[in-house]
């Protein structure tokens, strides 16, 4: 199956599949759709061709309307932009589904990286005891999360599924009536969704996809590497943000974070339940029939009766399936066994929380609320806090934290911030009773800047009533100066008696999240990716110092410029002084659905990531340990990209080109997710504000992806400037870190597409600015070949090229459009009296192609 190339075997079953049923799709009979289909790839041709002569997006699209349809009228232009958008977006998904089905053709299931692979490698090397003991103590966690990227409505990720299925099998008939259903099927969604109904599109993935991956791949591990015993260690886990995650989305209420919590529960008991009635037309024995109709009544009752009730508990859940596969085993030749086994590891990973439902706030919140609490108190004449609490250092401040508890009530509140922030603290413990402690024990305080902001958030929960709080404070780290200064308030914390015995109660183990997104915004990429490196090695020498371990939690997103790209091969690269006990990492957006959207990618990226763990901790131990002189050359590298970029970020026309010539203020106008694209509601932009999202999204859209390589030619010029090449060619050479930090930069270059925007060159205001964005391209571009020895971007990866080109391809027009409306809505504003409703037309084009833009890339999230 895997003789012919990876390109070839992509070229035959993606390629060759998706011109065959484009070709389907054209004929379908749709109102103008036809007329569309045909003069669909004939615009292509002429985008391809007018910007290989250097043409501006509005002179393509007058010489496309004058040539084919034969008109300059306005209206008649604006109709056939809209018919295009509509159809491009329905072939970006035959194309995904193309590609979904045809993933284990492509991708080698049963190759490198996979749970074979290690098993094999295991034994040639004879190291079997070793990965078994791996496997028993590590973890991979990935937590699905709602930032609004996901623009398929269910409907439509409904016909995506049955759509791969139907490629996956060739059944044209299905494939035509999918395709018309396709057709007919609106991509817009009317109104904004809340915080409970993404948390119900993301629990689909988690009962359609993870339920069952994550349970085979734990089966696989039982049967072929652990002779038949059970694994104790609960290997994977399921993280969650919808719902939970209150940092900037003024739509999540406490109401909402108990509702997702409990339909969390009963999606995971009703997998229980299916399960248990398939079992009960196989378990058919004496002694046995009954047990098993006693479970399945009592899950029944539990998911379809309950008004919050549950009619079982785990431990008698668990205990009666290992009685029920006891009895198997003694009286009925282990008929079955099989299937109960799988069922257990289920219940093993998933118990009744399915996946932890996440809080997370900001810091800037925390400190309005604890002002808040502290005034409360001293108003009421409460001695809790000493009368001059306020005016005490951050170390008297630690000494009255270290002995505080109280009783809160939320009520007395009249601040709604305060009231919801102390509410959802509370909800963990309630949460916590019904789906257990998984159910939700992490508080995440995002933008992180003191051990103040941790121990004052801890205080919160002591003040709850609850004095021993079964939570992890996870603090996360995002700025540059944070992360440098990360070690140090760890420390703090740790020599902190309160906060040591708390540990003492968590199994000494401390989770720290490090922010790649809005680290690379704030420092540019080589400074965010080598300042969590570092940050890293400092938090694990002063974590190992304290006999605490810790573990990282990675916010990244699908892009290089957020931490995506080739992530299991950065995981794979970590040297020892990294503790990597756990792979925990933030997945969102179409990054879901293209990593994790069906069993099988689902299935390969989830062992890529264990089996980096593998790599890092069983086979290449003491490998990829980074020496005196390569952090000398890396901070030297991400010094000289640091200051380049923030050269940039301050320039003049840094924010108003942002704001006039991308889309970045048209994310706000998407009905695709429930949360604003900026954190404050000011009318004016604030860098510090924005969003990672928007932010790296505006780059994305105008095909420049600036975060992914900004910096990187300047900081390599310097070395070869300096006839010093060879100590970064070295570097190169052998350290999978520094390598895979490269790649992925190429993957951000391989995306970009300067003539999109060369017209930019020429305007008054921002052609110098435009200069300087390509001018950085070009170097980082020549210098990143000459480093990898290529003639071509991506020339390893032909595959991911192929795919990457058939995708631009796909999006060329729809880029085209866009750029053609976003200097048509620049032109009418700056008339005397412009034409608001003209304008408005235009801002709803440059929206509806911001979705088709955005899922064709499958890693802009």
């Amino acid at each position: 199956m895997y003789t012919l190339p990876k390109l070839e075997r992509f070229n035959q079953d993606v390629l060759s599949k998706y011109h065959i049923y484009n070709s389907v799709f054209i004929t379908l009979p749709f109102d103008s759709i036809d007329n569309t289909g045909v003069l669909l790839p004939l615009f292509t041709d002429v985008c391809e061709t007018g910007f290989k002569k250097q043409e501006t997006p509005g002179e393509i699209v007058d010489f496309f309307t004058q040539k084919y349809l034969h008109t300059d009228i306005e209206s008649d232009k604006i109709d056939l932009m809209f018919r295009f958008i509509q159809y491009i977006e329905r072939q970006i998904v035959l194309f995904d589904a193309i590609e979904d089905a045809a993933f284990p053709a492509v991708n080698n299931m049963e190759g490198r990286g996979s749970l074979r692979d290690i098993k094999e490698k295991a034994d040639a090397k004879n190291n079997q005891e070793e990965l078994i003991d791996f496997l028993e103590n590590f973890n991979v966690r990935t937590v699905l999360t709602a930032h609004p990227t996901q623009f398929y409505p269910g409907s439509v990720l409904g016909i995506i599924n049955d759509l791969t299925d139907a490629i996956r099998k060739n059944n044209l008939l299905d494939i035509k009536q999918l395709l018309a259903q396709l057709g007919k099927t609106p991509f817009i969604q009317n109104e904004k969704p809340n915080p409970f109904d993404e948390a119900v599109s993301l629990i689909w993935y988690l009962e359609n996809v993870f339920y069952e991956t994550a349970g085979e791949m734990v089966h696989y591990l039982e049967k072929n590497l652990f002779h038949g015993n059970s694994i104790q260690n609960q290997l994977i886990k399921l993280g969650f943000w919808p719902g939970g995650d209150r940092d900037g989305n003024p739509f999540v209420t406490t109401e909402i974070t108990l509702k997702v919590a409990e339909r969390l529960r009963t999606s995971i008991l009703k997998c229980y339940y299916f399960e248990m009635r398939s079992l009960k037309r196989k378990l058919t024995f004496p002694g046995v029939d009954v047990l098993v109709s006693e479970l399945e009544q009592k899950l029944y009752r539990s998911v379809f009766y309950s008004k919050g009730e549950i009619y079982i508990t785990l431990e008698e859940f668990k205990s009666q399936l290992n009685k029920i596969k006891s009895i198997v085993v003694d009286q009925h030749q282990s008929l079955y066994f099989d299937e109960i086994e799988a069922l257990l590891i289920k219940v093993n990973l998933f118990g009744f929380h399915f996946a932890t439902l996440d809080i997370r706030q900001n810091s800037k919140i925390h400190d309005a609320v604890f002002n808040d609490v502290v005034s409360y108190y001293l108003n009421s004449g409460s001695t809790i806090f000493p009368k001059n609490y306020f005016e005490l250092t951050e170390s008297e401040k630690f000494e009255v934290l270290t002995t505080i508890k109280g009783d809160l009530d939320p009520n007395v509140f009249d601040n709604e911030m305060t009231r919801s922030t102390i509410e959802s603290v509370q909800a963990v413990k309630s949460i916590q009773e019904k789906n257990g402690e998984s159910g939700a024990n992490r508080y995440i305080i995002s933008n992180n800047e003191s051990a103040l902001n941790v121990m004052e958030t801890f205080a919160l929960f002591k003040l709850s009533n609850w004095e021993t709080p079964s939570v992890d404070i996870i603090p996360l780290f995002e700025s540059v100066d944070d992360l440098q200064n990360a070690h140090e308030i760890m420390e703090k914390l740790y020599t902190n008696p309160a906060y040591a015995s708390h540990l003492v109660d968590r199994n000494m183990k401390q989770t720290i999240m490090l922010g790649f997104s809005d680290g690379t915004k704030d420092g540019g990429y080589l400074m965010a990716n080598w300042s969590i490196y570092k940050a890293k090695e400092e938090l694990t020498e002063i974590s190992r110092k304290y006999g605490v371990k810790a573990i990282f939690f990675d916010g990244r997103g699908g892009p290089p410029a957020r931490g995506g790209g080739k992530t299991h091969k950065f995981y794979a690269s970590l040297g020892p002084n990294i503790e990597n006990n756990e792979i925990q990492v933030t997945v969102q957006g179409q990054t879901i659905s293209s990593n994790f959207g069906t069993l099988d990618s689902c299935r390969y990226n989830l062992e890529n990531l264990l089996s980096a763990g593998a790599t890092n901790q069983v086979f290449n131990k003491a490998q990829n340990k980074l020496s005196a002189d390569d952090k000398n050359i890396l901070d030297q590298l991400a010094e000289l990209g640091y200051n380049k970029y923030l050269n940039f970020k301050n320039h003049p026309k840094f924010i108003p080109y942002l704001e006039q010539m991308s889309t970045l203020k048209y994310y706000a106008k998407t009905n695709i997710g429930s949360r604003p694209s900026k954190r404050s509601k000011s009318e004016t932009l604030d860098f510090a504000d924005l969003r990672a999202i928007p932010f790296v999204g505006s780059w994305s859209q105008l095909k420049q992806n600036v975060p992914g390589f900004f910096g990187v030619g300047s900081a390599l010029k310097h070395f070869e400037d300096t006839n010093q090449w060879d100590r970064v060619q070295g570097l190169y050479d052998h350290s999978l870190f520094f390598k895979t930090l490269l790649e992925n930069s190429m993957m951000s270059l391989a995306k970009s597409f300067f003539p999109l925007t060369a017209y930019m060159s020429k305007d008054p205001e921002f052609g110098a600015f435009w200069q300087i964005i390509y001018d950085e391209f070009l170097e980082t571009k020549r210098l990143l070949l000459k480093i990898a020895g290529h003639k071509e971007l991506m020339e390893n990866y032909p595959d991911g090229k192929a795919s990457i080109q058939i995708r631009e391809r796909i999006v060329l027009p729809l880029l085209t459009i866009q750029q053609y409306a976003l200097t048509k809505i620049n032109e009418l504003n700056k008339e005397e009296n412009p034409d608001e409703e003209l304008i408005k037309v235009y801002e709803k084009i440059v929206t509806r192609s911001l979705f088709g833009n955005t899922n064709a890339s499958r890693n802009s999230a």
